[in-house]
């Protein structure tokens, strides 16, 4: 579908991003583009907008024939299904923030651009300004991706530059994070690693062609860190981070894993701070790239949102590459984690698990054992979900570390 005239828009959210973009719109005749309706679910509250603008009847938006555009603002996953299903299916483009929907459903949602000729496009829902899918999908599609490593989730982000830097608690860190609007009232999705796991699932379709679901991806959050993590962390030299990884460790397999992790000084994670993002993207011929800025909150999401809308002007569309390279590139368990382990009781930890121990350390308070581990043993551990222990990896080496992909070269 090509954009020859002007955008019509049927909006369905108006919070803070939804009410960014409107204004936008407003003010910037340029885009060629226009709200003709938005769709809410609260008809009572008072809204910056014409009232004549708004229903509760999303077949309103999705069954009038002018909208050409439908932009998807929305917290409800099942109900964003719904409406960007069906807005594919009747030929509208569309635009959306949602990845715990678009992680969810990506091979539908794959299938239905393919089958009706429609655009998707969905920038805001990995890191919010930052354009790593735009980046992934056209300036590397022919430059063999090593790795794509980030932290990706600004809520934890906030709470671990709290716990590292300021000596806070886990608990003291996220009422603070709640207090300051960087994290939910209910921060489950966030602080469990979930929301940085469907976010990966996407950076993998885009980056290796690789379509997965985030229940494949080995995932752990920051609720079961220890104080004395963040103590070891500082003697050590490094801050823990939640660090979302995806890692090709020979010519099909990437490793893949949303894990908390120690970030030395030499990595350009070692300075994202407190609700920012960060993403480094590993090349085989570039070596490293660095994209940094705030990966939420209205105006990030609002510019990403924006990009794609602008975008749709000219009838772009994620063509998807890398699932038509001919290689078939899969999630894999088949490497090896250098880990740090802490707990209460040691003999809580079997030492069979590892494939060697490098350090053990214990003291009347706190013990950790540090060593490699297979990744298919650490994810079957039975200790790995005790919430009485907790489990950083060591950073992860790169290209110039690693014989194999030295081979590729």
């Amino acid at each position: 579908m090509t954009y020859d005239k002007k955008l019509i828009i049927g909006l369905f959210g108006f919070g803070v991003v939804g009410e960014g973009i409107y204004r936008v719109l407003k003010q910037t005749p340029t885009l060629q583009a226009e709200i003709k309706r938005i769709c809410i679910k609260h008809p009572d509250k008072k809204r910056n907008a014409p009232a004549e603008l708004f229903t509760t009847d999303a077949d309103e938006l999705l069954n009038d024939p002018e909208i050409n555009v439908v932009v998807e603002l929305i917290d409800d996953a099942e109900a964003a299904w719904h409406i960007v299903s069906t807005s594919l299916g009747s030929g509208k483009a569309v635009v959306s923030a949602n990845k715990k929907m678009i992680a969810a459903h990506i091979a539908e949602l794959l299938k239905l651009q393919e089958e009706n000729k429609t655009s998707f496009l969905y920038e805001a829902a990995v890191c919010g300004s930052i354009p790593v899918i735009r980046n992934l999908e056209e300036y590397y599609d022919n430059d063999m991706l090593n790795s794509v490593t980030g932290i990706i989730n600004g809520s934890t982000n906030y709470i671990l530059t709290r716990m590292n830097e300021d000596g806070m608690a886990y608990d003291e860190a996220l009422k603070l994070a709640q207090e300051l609007g960087f994290a939910e009232s209910d921060p489950s999705l966030d602080v469990q690693g979930t929301d940085a796991a469907n976010k990966l699932t996407i950076i993998l379709n885009h980056a290796y062609g690789i379509i997965s679901a985030p229940g494949d991806i080995l995932c752990k959050g920051i609720t079961q860190l220890h104080p004395a993590d963040s103590v070891y962390a500082r003697e050590k030299g490094y801050s823990i981070k939640l660090v979302a990884r995806a890692r090709r460790v020979n010519h099909t397999d990437v490793a893949a894993y949303v894990l908390p992790t120690f970030v030395g000084p030499r990595s350009q994670l070692f300075n994202v701070r407190f609700e920012f993002n960060g993403v480094i993207i590993g090349t085989r011929l570039a070596d490293e790239q660095f994209i940094y800025g705030k990966g939420a909150g209205r105006y990030p999401t609002s510019s990403a949102v924006l990009s794609d809308i602008a975008a749709l002007r000219y009838g772009y569309k994620y063509e998807y590459k890398k699932l038509h390279t001919g290689v078939d590139y899969q999630v894999s368990d088949d490497h090896v984690l250098r880990v740090y382990v802490s707990c209460e009781n040691m003999a809580d930890i079997d030492r069979l698990d590892f494939v060697s121990i490098d350090e053990t350390f214990i003291s009347q308070t706190r013990k950790y054992i540090t060593g490699s581990i297979s990744f298919s043993k650490l994810r079957n551990a039975a200790w790995l979900n005790n919430p009485a222990n907790s489990v950083i990896v060591f950073e992860d080496p790169g290209i110039a570390d690693n014989p194999e992909m030295e081979e590729l070269v």
